[in-house]
C-alpha cells in the first residue's frame, strides 16, 4: 500500500484529497505547512507528495526541485494558478504533473497512479543506454558525456529522453508526447513540450544548441531522435 503526504494550507482541501486517495486505496498522511511535511519525510515510507503553491513564504519552486531530487520523491503540483506557463514552470522545476483547482476526484486519482506507477517501476539492464558517444542510466536519472562530464536529469527529462531513445528515427507528435508523458491530449495552446526538449538538449547535445542534430524538430508535427541507439550491459 502507497503512502501519499497531503501538503496544503487549507484544511477543506487537505480533507477533499483524504476521501479521494482512500478511497483508491492508498494511505494518507497530511502537512498544512513545510515544517510539517518535512516531519512527516522524516517518519519514512512516504511514496509521493502533493504539493500545494500557495505555502506563504515558501520557495515552493525550490522545495518541488528538492522533493525531486534530494529526497527522489515523486511531486504532483495541486494549484489554483491554470496558466501554461506556470504548467510548463513547475513541470520543468522536476514535478512529475500539475492538477489544476478545483480538480476532478477521478482526474487526480488517475494522475497520481500514473506517477506512483512509473516512478516504482522495477530498474534492468535495458534502462541503460547510449547514443551519439553518451550514455544514460535512465533509473539513476544521469547522462555521461564522452568527455566524463555527467548530466543529471528531472522525472519529466528521464521520461521524454526515454521515449525519444524507444522510437529513434520515428517522428513524434506532440500529441504523442503528451500522451506518453501525462496520458492525455496535447492542446495546440500549450508550450510545455516544447519547453521539455529544449531543456533536454541543453543537456544532450549543448555544442549543438544552436542546430541541434539529435532531437529535430519536424516542422507542424513534433519531433525526430535521429542518433544511434545502443543498449548497454555494464554500469556506467
Amino acid at each position: 500500500m502507497k503512502t501519499i503526504l497531503v501538503v496544503d494550507d487549507e484544511a477543506p482541501v487537505r480533507h477533499a484529497l483524504r476521501a479521494v486517495l482512500e478511497a483508491e486505496g492508498w494511505r494518507v498522511r497530511e502537512a498544512a505547512d513545510i515544517r510539517e511535511m518535512a516531519s512527516q519525510i522524516e517518519l519514512g515510507d512516504v511514496d509521493l507528495v502533493t504539493l500545494d503553491l500557495g505555502l506563504g513564504g515558501t520557495d515552493t519552486l525550490r522545495l518541488a526541485r528538492d522533493l525531486r531530487t534530494r529526497e527522489n520523491l515523486p511531486v504532483v503540483v495541486i494549484s489554483g494558478r491554470a496558466a501554461p506557463f506556470e504548467r510548463a514552470k513547475w513541470l520543468e522545476a522536476g514535478a512529475d504533473d500539475y492538477v489544476v483547482k478545483p480538480f476532478d476526484n477521478r482526474e487526480v486519482a488517475i494522475r497520481i497512479r500514473r506517477v506512483l506507477e512509473h516512478a516504482h517501476s522495477q530498474p534492468n539492464l535495458s534502462k541503460r543506454m547510449s547514443f551519439d558517444h553518451s550514455s544514460v542510466d535512465l533509473n539513476r536519472r544521469v547522462i555521461v558525456h564522452r568527455d566524463g562530464r555527467k548530466e543529471e536529469l528531472t522525472g519529466i527529462e528521464t521520461r521524454l529522453l526515454e521515449l525519444f531513445l524507444n522510437h529513434p528515427a520515428q517522428v513524434l507528435s506532440r500529441n504523442d508526447i503528451n500522451q506518453a508523458l501525462y496520458g492525455r491530449d496535447w492542446s495546440p495552446y500549450d508550450r510545455t513540450i516544447d519547453s521539455h526538449v529544449a531543456r533536454l538538449r541543453r543537456k544532450i547535445e549543448p555544442e549543438n544548441i544552436e542546430a541541434p542534430t539529435m532531437i529535430r524538430s519536424v516542422r507542424g508535427v513534433g519531433y525526430v531522435f535521429t542518433a544511434d541507439v545502443m543498449p548497454v550491459t555494464e554500469p556506467l
